[in-house]
């Protein structure tokens, strides 16, 4: 009964919570002073798999972890939760503005805590962000470590 009681109320959140006006790229807007969210300082964001130096073929299977914090869809307000994003070959965004959305940094705003990604053949980074209701990052941010892979060919 408690998981119903639980799931109820995630829908009561999600249907109340205050949409933002997303751009083009499903992110909030650049505009105005934006307010990042504070978090718990023990939260730790990491990659379970793949490890770091692993070889791997595509699709890749990356699994997120999370601890000290929650996960919850993008637009929901609940305190001490947030949303993955996947960073893919690329240097971390910048952490004072809505996280960018392309081929490079994949949004998980249905609170999903892995996903499977087409890679080529070759050398990859991975990298995990955490980010708010509005796809900004916590203050301070939290991101994993970044991790190497390498894809062989099929």
């Amino acid at each position: 009964m408690r998981r119903v009681r639980l799931a109820f109320a995630l829908a009561i959140a999600i249907a109340v919570a205050p949409a933002f006006a997303a751009d083009e790229h499903g992110a909030a807007p650049a505009s105005g002073a934006i307010q990042p969210t504070a978090r718990p300082a023990d939260a730790k964001l990491y990659i379970i798999s793949p490890k770091n130096g692993e070889t791997v073929t595509s699709p890749v299977k990356v699994r997120f972890g999370l601890s000290g914090m929650g996960v919850a869809p993008a637009g929901v307000a609940i305190p001490s939760t947030g949303h993955h994003h996947l960073i893919i070959d690329a240097p971390l965004p910048p952490m004072d503005q809505p996280l960018p959305k392309d081929d490079h940094h994949l949004h998980f705003g249905g609170g999903q805590t892995e996903t499977s990604v087409e890679l080529p053949p070759g050398d990859h980074t991975l990298q995990l962000i955490l980010a708010d209701k509005d796809h900004v990052p916590f203050d301070p941010p939290l991101y994993s470590d970044q991790i190497k892979i390498h894809v062989k060919k099929k």
